[in-house]
């Protein structure tokens, strides 16, 4: 009979393959979700036992899951995208079924894609029922369950009234099932309740079994997944490292930085664009992101680097404005003011906490004017203070409010370039 290994949520199998690995989907996990995840079928106190070998897998929560999926391209917008493909080619399908039986045909529009979000909030897995029913025995009507409205459900792609699955979960997995695999994942993750749902991609049977080997089970993101993150120095690449260990283990392994323990290999906003310039002259395939300070320099680089008109793979952005820069103190030629330092001055440093104990009140001090943006160049006063004090961020009490602000930002801009 072989064996087989599948990607589940909640008990609806999202795909699956026999006698072989099938589709790898080592990038949805981490090392840390490798564990030995029971048959929740068995019975704890019957006599039979089952080896930990057997019952290996990878296993997180399906909402721990969402950013990974949309790093990886998986965002609302592609499942929109595919949806609509797949209502384009059913459209397609029926118009030519008209000509030849109109009574067979169906219905004349389907859901649009906000009818199927409804659809799918409505139906949260876990209050589905998943006792197995077998078609044998069973009418239709009584596996299905709530499922049972035809007109409503002929208006899904690819939508057949003999299908019925073994279940009532089982049947809404066979509904939505037209999906990809990870876009119908990320349509259940839109859902709150289904968040607390696990993911499991069990592999401990095919391995028992001799069709696989457990080296061939890798988690984390694959090297051409990865992006790397070019910035203007040294502290920069620590501040994000450090922030993304911190405030989002969960997508850690996405990101990968230029190695600066001696020296930065482009520092500065003017190098970062020679560098831009050269990676898109040698049309390279890794996934980049160049993040510029949001000050004078950082502005006038980033307008540059867009002038490029960089391919897919590539993308550029300054650090994001922020409230809470829009009153900070300045020296400059005019004396000291309370001034708007977004766009102006505004560095990595700024991102972490001003309100430490100790910690100089924030100042900026103006360095320079810039002709062709017609604007002063900033400088946050101090930056080593903010700086040490993020050092010790774990043992303190830190306000990370603004640092999570900027990695959703750079997650975001990621994304942008996972799924154009």
């Amino acid at each position: 009979m072989g064996t087989a290994i599948s990607l589940d949520v909640g008990g609806i199998e999202i795909c699956w393959s026999k006698n072989s690995m099938g589709i790898d989907h080592g990038s949805l996990f981490q090392e840390r979700d490798r564990k030995r995840i029971p048959e929740p079928s068995l019975d704890p106190e019957d006599d039979y036992e089952v080896s930990p070998e057997f019952e290996m897998g990878f296993q997180r929560t399906l909402g721990s899951t969402i950013a990974r999926l949309e790093l990886l391209g998986y965002t609302i917008e592609t499942v929109r995208n595919h949806y609509l493909r797949a209502v384009e080619e059913c459209s397609q399908e029926r118009d030519g079924m008209r000509e030849h039986a109109p009574d067979l045909a169906g219905p004349t529009e389907f859901m649009t894609f906000e009818d199927l979000l409804a659809f799918v909030s409505e139906n949260p897995v876990d209050e589905l029922d998943d006792q197995f029913i077998s078609s044998l025995d069973a009418p239709k009507s009584q596996i299905v369950g709530r499922f049972n409205d035809e007109a409503r459900l002929s208006r899904l792609p690819y939508y057949e009234s003999y299908e019925t699955g073994y279940s009532e979960r089982n049947h809404f997995g066979v509904l939505i099932g037209f999906l990809p695999p990870y876009s119908f994942l990320r349509l259940l993750a839109t859902v709150p309740q289904n968040r607390d749902l696990y993911l499991n991609w069990q592999y401990g049977p095919l391995v028992e079994a001799g069709w696989a080997q457990v080296s061939d089970f890798v988690a984390e993101a694959r090297r051409t997944e990865k992006f790397l993150i070019a910035t203007e120095g040294t502290s920069d690449i620590f501040v994000l490292k450090r922030a993304l260990q911190l405030l989002r283990p969960e997508i850690t392994d996405f990101f990968r930085f230029i190695d600066a323990t001696e020296r930065h290999p482009f520092s500065g906003a003017g190098r970062l664009v020679n560098f831009a310039e050269g990676l898109a002259k040698i049309d390279i395939h890794n996934k980049v992101l160049f993040l510029l300070d949001n000050d004078a320099e950082g502005q006038h680089a980033h307008q540059k680097i867009m002038e490029m008109h960089l391919p897919s793979n590539m993308r550029t952005t300054t650090l994001p404005d922020h409230p809470s820069f829009e009153r900070i103190n300045t020296h400059g030629p005019a004396g000291e003011t309370v001034t708007n330092i977004n766009g102006r001055a505004v560095a990595l440093e700024c991102y972490l906490d001003f309100d430490q104990p100790s910690l100089p009140e924030p100042q900026v001090r103006w360095t320079s004017y810039k002709d062709k943006l017609d604007t002063y160049q900033g400088e946050l006063i101090g930056k080593d203070h903010y700086l040490k004090a993020f050092k010790n961020a774990e043992k303190l009490e830190y306000d990370f409010s603004k640092l999570a602000f900027l990695l959703d930002h750079i997650v975001q801009e990621c994304c942008a370039i996972a799924s154009p």
